[in-house]
């Protein structure tokens, strides 16, 4: 039944029509309001459609009223009365569209930083978080870190922009790439790298267990190359460890390793331009990692040189080949203990089954205690790792296969878990 129709009938039947009409105000009232809350808008554009809203509420009221019998002036009071909360309603919607389309104006603002726009956030650590991204020219997927400006103090700025600065000066194919740096007027300083789209090894080994030695020799070298450029020109890495070295796809070439986290580079021979990082270094006791880190680094010794990196590295691979960290323990004290004194087990006995003896070997060697008897260098250790027998046994083919799989399976979770959230939604509405 129509409000028109339904009027004549209470006018007829001696009932009061009144209450009818605040119903349709609070209906139309909601909808408008559920509408600003929902659809985004601006403000002229909510006035336009609340006002285009009220004019079958208006036209049904004018009827309403003069079907009533009742005086002119009682048809007058309630017309104005009727007409009020209209306005009312237009504008209180109207007020939140302008609220929350502003908010999220600004949000949208916020996620852009100069010619980058922010998407997806896909990792954050203790000197920011890191945001997938897209040049607005280029089009490129980009990778933005983040030094929010509460984290912004003057140590934490100046490893964030020797970070950039360091990395930015290394050009090897297995150190990520620096596209740009800067800082936004709300003060938030940002640079731009390339964008990895794969795992870093913690989630290798997490998700695909102990590794093939030949995959692993072919990982490390990639990574030996990466420090050896740095350890070339004077710098070392101090945090290598797993979830700083990525595994991806390069140009239709699989398994290539990028080293990132460059945070806490230092100087082998620092200049008078570091003189502003000194606060940097002397802040912190213990940089690093503890499961990764070379016994010189627990005990904070002064003269660390390019072979604590190997040593790291030499870390690194353990766990690529066992599955497991070469030490565990209850707590960081005990970890770093087992640095100090403690040999590591071979790892073809933590596995339980034989590994290539020579990349054992030369495995445990970066594993010393003394740095002298390690490697002497990266660009050393990387030679030692080529001429392995089994470094030839995991092929580009090999890769393929292997990456061809792992995204198969990485949809399979996506669409999995696409299925878990809209059943969860389905379960609530219900």
């Amino acid at each position: 039944m129509s409000l028109g129709a339904y009027a004549r009938s209470a006018a007829g039947a001696g009932e009061d029509p009144i209450p009818l009409i605040y119903i349709g105000l609070l209906a139309v009232g909601h909808t408008l309001m559920a509408r600003a809350v929902a659809v985004p808008s601006t403000t002229r554009r909510t006035i336009a459609v609340g006002s285009a809203a009220m004019v079958p509420l208006a036209v049904a009221v004018f009827l309403i009223l003069r079907l009533m019998p009742a005086s002119s002036q009682f048809h007058v009071v309630a017309l104005v009365d009727a007409v009020s909360w209209m306005v009312a309603a237009v504008a209180m919607s109207a007020v939140a569209s302008r609220v929350i389309f502003g908010l999220r104006a600004e949000v949208s603002a916020k996620r852009r930083l100069g010619q980058y726009t922010l998407e997806e956030k896909i990792g954050e650590g203790g000197m920011g978080s890191v945001y997938r991204a897209k040049h607005a020219m280029l089009r490129r997927p980009t990778a933005i870190k983040l030094l929010p400006p509460e984290k912004a103090g003057a140590d934490n700025l100046a490893r964030f922009e020797r970070e950039v600065q360091l990395t930015a000066s290394l050009s090897h194919p297995n150190t990520v790439a620096i596209f740009d740096y800067g800082r936004t007027v709300e003060g938030i300083f940002y640079y731009a790298m390339e964008f990895l789209d794969g795992i870093n090894l913690d989630q290798l080994v997490k998700g695909d267990g102990p590794q093939r030695p030949a995959r692993v020799v072919r990982i490390l070298a990639q990574v030996c190359g990466a420090l050896a450029e740095a350890h070339e020109i004077g710098l070392i890495h101090r945090d290598v460890k797993p979830g700083n070295i990525i595994l991806c796809e390069r140009g239709g070439v699989p398994d290539v390793a990028k080293v990132v986290d460059f945070g806490l580079v230092k100087r082998l021979h620092p200049d008078a331009s570091d003189a502003t990082m000194a606060p940097v270094t002397v802040a912190m006791s213990l940089l690093g990692t503890p499961h990764f880190m070379a016994p010189e680094a627990v005990t904070g010794a002064p003269d660390l040189d390019a072979r604590t990196d190997i040593y790291s590295l030499g870390a690194v691979g353990y766990l690529l080949l066992t599955g497991t960290p070469v030490f565990q323990g209850r707590s960081v004290m005990e970890v770093c203990a087992h640095h100090l004194h403690t040999p590591p087990e071979p790892p073809s006995q933590r596995l339980g089954h034989p590994l290539p003896p020579e990349l054992e070997r030369i495995v445990l060697d970066c594993l010393a205690k003394a740095p002298d008897a390690r490697p002497s260098s990266a660009r050393a250790l990387g030679r030692m790792l080529s001429r392995l027998a089994c470094a030839v046994e995991w092929t580009d083919d090999d890769a393929a296969r292997w990456w061809m799989t792992w995204r198969r399976a990485e949809a399979g979770r996506s669409a999995s878990a696409a299925g878990d959230v809209e059943r969860t939604r389905v379960q609530a509405a219900g």
